[in-house]
């Protein structure tokens, strides 16, 4: 996909002496006391910021934090405990500008930081107004936002359509050449692993996904649907019978194109839910009507491996079975590891598959580890992102 990087313009000289507007994402989880507990989206913007600032940029970075009302400004809002820790990891002092949309005053080699961005009026639903005053804030806008990509606000969309420059930053780059080299031009064969408590959340990914890999591996109560379709009995286990006919049409089309969903040949079974519940392998055909299935079997696990390691490139959202009980955790490791193992490209995104990758640590053996959920999620879902869009728009004209 064609647009302009911000690492271009700086290594060019055309961010000298210009007002640089960064859209962050600096979202960080806080205790009551207002005390960032976790700082990784903090660490991420670093790279952009700096690259702004050693290009002699005058630099401002604005973020959401939080779920604020716009116009109505309250103390857990602001970016405060962000401006600090923001100066702590550059080593200088970010001061914090609130009531920025009339202009601000930035000079080259400086960085303020914009008050919580959502408290403009108009940001949510990107109102035109909004939006031509924050493109009147900047020479080059910079995106650098991946977690946000897939809403067009103001500070995500708006200000592209208006800023003289927009541009996408390090980490949006990153993103755009990952998801590209993974979706738009892979190298065969493409398995994508889709795992998750319900195919009613998934559906679409599915759906999307079936016209373009070569595997589908679905783990998780997706797997228990796919495994209703194909005629096995799935006892008291969580799954979606109302949408084994989806289930069914997802799998005749992979078969059409000569392509498979491979369904779990041995799955661990227990009669309750809980971290001490006994595990019990056993062949899938053989579930007992009281049995709920936490993972799949280690036969399964080993198939999906070899095929994840004959790999060109993978896609992996979500972890196969309850991995946060170690006796159904089985099947994820074996999964994570020959990922790890792998030659292919691997791109990984949400949540639950992050939480798994750092506990069997393998984050150095993967490609690439995507930023946002919901974003990851559109993009598997066959949609052009709006930061997408709007950055190519720009690029084309």
């Amino acid at each position: 996909m064609q647009f302009i990087r911000f690492s271009d313009l700086c290594a060019n000289g055309q961010a000298k002496g210009k007002r640089v507007f960064i859209r962050a994402d600096l979202n960080v989880p806080q205790d009551d006391e207002g005390n960032i507990t976790e700082d990784t989206r903090i660490r991420a913007s670093l790279p952009c910021i700096r690259m702004a600032l050693e290009a002699g940029a005058a630099v401002m970075v604005t973020s959401h934090l939080g779920r604020p009302t716009e116009g109505d400004f309250k103390p857990e809002d602001s970016l405060s405990p962000v401006a600090a820790r923001l100066g702590e990891l550059l080593g200088r002092e970010v001061p914090l500008v609130s009531n920025w949309l009339d202009g601000v005053e930035v000079q080259p080699g400086e960085l303020v930081l914009l008050e919580n961005c959502r408290l403009n009026v108009g940001e949510k639903k990107n109102k035109p107004e909004l939006a031509e005053q924050l493109g009147k804030l900047c020479d080059i806008f910079v995106h650098d936002a991946f977690g946000t990509a897939h809403r067009a606000e103001g500070t995500t969309y708006g200000i592209a359509q208006y800023a003289p420059v927009a541009s996408a930053g390090p980490l949006l780059a990153a993103e755009m050449d990952a998801i590209g080299t993974a979706l738009a031009n892979p190298k065969r064969p493409l398995i994508a692993i889709v795992a998750g408590s319900k195919v009613s959340t998934k559906l679409t990914i599915l759906q999307s996904l079936a016209d373009k890999v070569d595997g589908l591996i679905v783990g998780g109560g997706i797997a228990n649907t796919f495994m209703l379709a194909e005629g096995l009995h799935i006892g008291k286990s969580l799954a979606e019978g109302d949408l084994v006919d989806e289930a069914k049409k997802v799998i005749a089309k992979m078969k059409e194109r000569g392509a498979e969903v491979p369904i779990p040949v041995d799955v661990v079974t227990a009669k309750t839910f809980a971290a001490d519940a006994a595990a019990v392998i056993k062949d899938a055909g053989d579930v007992a009507e009281d049995d709920m299935i936490l993972d799949i079997g280690p036969k399964t696990a080993q198939l999906l491996a070899d095929k994840l390691k004959a790999a060109g490139t993978i896609v992996w959202n979500g972890p196969v079975g309850v991995f946060e009980f170690d006796q159904f955790a089985h099947g994820t490791e074996t999964i994570a590891r020959a990922i790890a193992d792998s030659d292919a490209f691997s791109i990984a995104g949400g949540g639950d598959t992050l939480a798994a990758i750092a506990k069997y640590g393998i984050d150095q053996d993967v490609s690439y580890i995507s930023t946002g959920g919901g974003a990851f999620l559109e993009v598997l879902e066959g949609k052009t992102l709006p930061a997408f869009e709007i950055l190519g728009k720009r690029a084309a004209a």
